[in-house]
């Protein structure tokens, strides 16, 4: 269900919005009004179109893609995976400009990169009951509550060593045994630390949200090619040409394969749809094989006139 959000004027002069594409910006705005209190919603490619783009039809699911990769690329928002291997993603910078007056738990799970420990118990707490997460059995040195993710030690009987009864040796093997939870994430007995919150889902591998270092995205790549051409091209043009780099890139094509069709592409002029083509020359062009140079000889007047012309002088 959509919400009444606050968009501030400085929106309009922000560098980040300002560094994607007219309708990647559309879709951002569309988010703040459809995420939760939390600023978190599905990563969903044809859900977000068919809330945010369902009268404009020419704007599918896959350009919704390619909106939301640059969002995440210039870290306005964060894609991640949660517990129940679906995508999720949430507002960035959510809680510094929305203010909201009582504002609802949110049903998704939280973002491992983000929310951290500190507000991921709402929603991780009620997708680890939907999804049947029990408690690990308890041990001799305590047990581990899914709720507070404190320890409660058992009960000591009088004359036995505090050691004896595992109350101070929480090993790191002991601790992996109980689910795989880090050491951080385990309250010692006898420090006033607050209670912790285990984070039950998986960190996402290789999501949109944390991109390799030294990679090149598609912004960079058609920033490169408008700043190259004497006049900057149309808008259609470059965002045409940055949804078929951002295809060619997630096919593992080569920046440098890709710049070389780039620069083929504005020296020819073509339709954006030809850059696979030209990609792919550059890629595969066979080198022209080296030519023997001509070699100039000044004319000489033969000694031999009857035998150089037969007599037809």
């Amino acid at each position: 269900m959509a919400r009444i959000r606050t968009i501030k004027p400085e929106a309009f002069v922000s560098e980040s919005l300002a560094a994607v594409s007219l309708t990647a910006e559309r879709t951002f705005l569309g988010l703040l009004t459809q995420a939760d209190d939390q600023g978190r919603h599905r990563d969903h490619a044809a859900i977000v179109a068919g809330q945010l783009w369902v009268l404009r039809p020419e704007h599918g699911p896959s350009d919704v893609e390619t909106d939301l990769a640059q969002l995440a690329d210039a870290g306005l928002i964060c894609r991640y995976k949660g517990p129940d291997d679906k995508r999720y993603l949430h507002i960035v910078t959510w809680h510094q400009h929305q203010k909201i007056n009582r504002p609802s738990r949110s049903r998704l799970p939280a973002c491992p990169h983000h929310d951290g420990h500190a507000g991921a118990a709402p929603g991780v707490a009620v997708l680890a009951a939907g999804a049947g997460i029990t408690e690990p059995s308890p041990q001799s040195h305590g047990t581990l509550r899914e709720s507070s993710g404190q320890v409660r030690e058992p009960a000591v009987n009088p004359g036995t060593d505090d050691k004896a009864a595992g109350q101070s040796d929480f090993t790191e093997p002991s601790v992996r045994e109980h689910g795989g939870l880090s050491e951080a994430a385990v309250t010692a007995q006898g420090t006033d630390l607050g209670p912790r919150i285990m984070d039950l889902g998986s960190t996402p591998s290789g999501g949109a949200s944390a991109p390799a270092p030294n990679t090149v995205s598609a912004q960079h790549l058609i920033a490169e090619y408008a700043a190259a051409c004497t006049h900057r091209p149309p808008k259609d043009v470059l965002g045409h040409l940055g949804r078929v780099v951002h295809k060619l890139l997630g096919e593992g094509i080569a920046p440098a394969h890709i710049r070389a069709g780039l620069e083929r592409h504005r020296a020819k002029g073509l339709h954006p749809s030809t850059l696979p083509s030209l990609v792919h020359e550059a890629m595969n062009a066979t080198p022209a094989m080296p030519t023997a140079p001509v070699v100039h000889r000044a004319w000489t007047n033969p000694t031999d006139v009857e035998a150089a012309f037969g007599g037809d002088l």
